[in-house]
């Protein structure tokens, strides 16, 4: 599907959708948990739906009523799990551990790029602990379930990798450590996988070098847990407001772990005006300027920090992202040639971005089949000369599919070809 977008801006208000980040967790948790669990959840995306479809392979009963999601755990394990993960990295990574936790046998498929995606070194730290692997790249067959012992992980790799480790090695019968070869990296997501644990009634303690674990955890249903609103999807917008009108997202915690909630101090650093009351952000325009923007914390803030950066005066600095290059797309490359055109100027090179602001004119975007590609364009055509034409627009569906319906509610014109 390709998609045309006029110049103009968004203005008005509109309320944030569900935290991909938790709703992973708090689907993971609540089907393994003791009983039931309502998770308001009210709207869904390709990836959560990837991670219901491996859950309910291996036995969960997962219902929607309403805006209420209810999880009820398996009652008996099926003899093996064969979960097929979509394109979702993050219900590969959390999944494989989980499922060598609890079954012999297991196989794993993906789609698109996701064969393609960073997966060895979890596969590394299996295979150590008794896991076997048919073979490196999805799809394969996993054999032999995990013991508890020492789990060696790079924490500069995916954070994904030691969430799902967490999850997985309450349920061995003894202790294990996760022990981080290099620093971890993007942080805020493991406080979120332990922050959603400790709903459940599980933990695990921090070291010096990363977590030791206690084996026969029991999950314990909270009974109901709300998601909270999701700051990634909601800084497309907000950043819209940075380049004209003016736009409020409702429903996003100021205390939230979600590490993208930086865009309120980072929006602010480019000169927007931001105004934050009770649980709604605000932003209006201001006179941006260029910003350097570490970006190993909140990586998926760069393609819409790109955009904000190809609107400011002067030269801004992505850096601290290589792990980007192993995203939907390389998101690197992608970035830049997002920029580059819609007639901006960014460089790239396997860990930043440099970008010096111009007006932009307009163009054809490719997409690279990456939803936050597609929905930079889209905030990024707002402040162009002329039209931007988008192919692979579909891709929003992977984390955000309501997008376009709010972009068009809030005044934005698409039209969809």
């Amino acid at each position: 599907m390709k998609v045309a977008i006029s110049s103009g801006s968004l203005e008005g208000s509109i309320g944030s959708v569900p935290s991909k980040s938790y709703a992973h967790r708090a689907l993971i948790c609540a089907a393994l948990a003791d009983e039931t669990t309502e998770l308001g959840l009210r709207s869904l995306n390709a990836d959560t739906e990837a991670t219901i479809d491996c859950l309910t392979a291996i036995g969960a009963d997962i219902r929607r009523r309403g805006d209420i999601l209810c999880v009820t755990p398996p009652k008996i394990l099926p003899h093996e799990a064969v979960l097929c993960c979509g394109e979702s990295g993050s219900t590969l990574r959390f999944l494989l551990p989980v499922a060598a936790a609890l079954f012999e046998n297991s196989d794993f498929s993906g789609n698109g790029t996701l064969p393609g995606r960073p997966i060895a070194e979890l596969l590394t730290a299996m295979r150590d602990n008794g896991a076997g692997f048919s073979g490196s790249a999805l799809p394969f067959s996993v054999k032999g379930r995990l013991r508890p012992g020492s789990y060696a992980i790079p924490g500069d790799i995916s954070s994904q990798y030691i969430s799902g480790l967490l999850m997985a090695l309450p349920l061995l019968d003894g202790k294990s450590e996760i022990v981080l070869t290099s620093p971890l990296r993007a942080a805020a997501y493991v406080e979120i996988t332990l922050d959603m644990l400790s709903k459940f009634g599980v933990g695990a303690e921090p070291t010096e070098r990363g977590f030791t674990i206690s084996g026969r955890q029991a999950y314990i249903s909270p009974g109901w847990e709300e998601i909270e609103g999701d700051w990634t999807s909601a800084s497309y917008f907000l950043a819209a407001g940075a380049l004209g009108g003016g736009v409020t997202v409702r429903g996003l915690s100021m205390k939230s772990k979600q590490g993208d909630r930086a865009i309120v101090d980072i929006l602010k650093a480019f000169g927007a005006a931001v105004t934050v009351l009770n649980n709604s952000v605000t932003v209006a325009p201001g006179v941006l300027r260029a910003c350097r923007v570490d970006i190993a914390s909140v990586p998926d803030l760069f393609p819409i920090l790109a955009v904000l950066a190809a609107n400011a005066e002067g030269k801004s600095v992505l850096y601290n992202a290589s792990a980007l290059r192993f995203k939907e797309s390389d998101r690197i490359k992608s970035t830049a040639a997002m920029i580059n055109s819609l007639g901006g100027y960014a460089v790239g090179d396997r860990g930043s971005l440099e970008i010096t602001g111009k007006k932009l004119r307009g163009g054809e975007v490719d997409s690279f089949g990456d939803h936050r590609i597609v929905m930079s364009s889209a905030i990024a055509a707002l402040a162009c000369r002329g039209p931007v034409f988008i192919a692979g627009a579909e891709a929003v569906g992977k984390s955000y599919p309501s997008f376009f319906k709010n972009f068009t509610f809030l005044g934005g014109k698409a039209t969809m070809t």
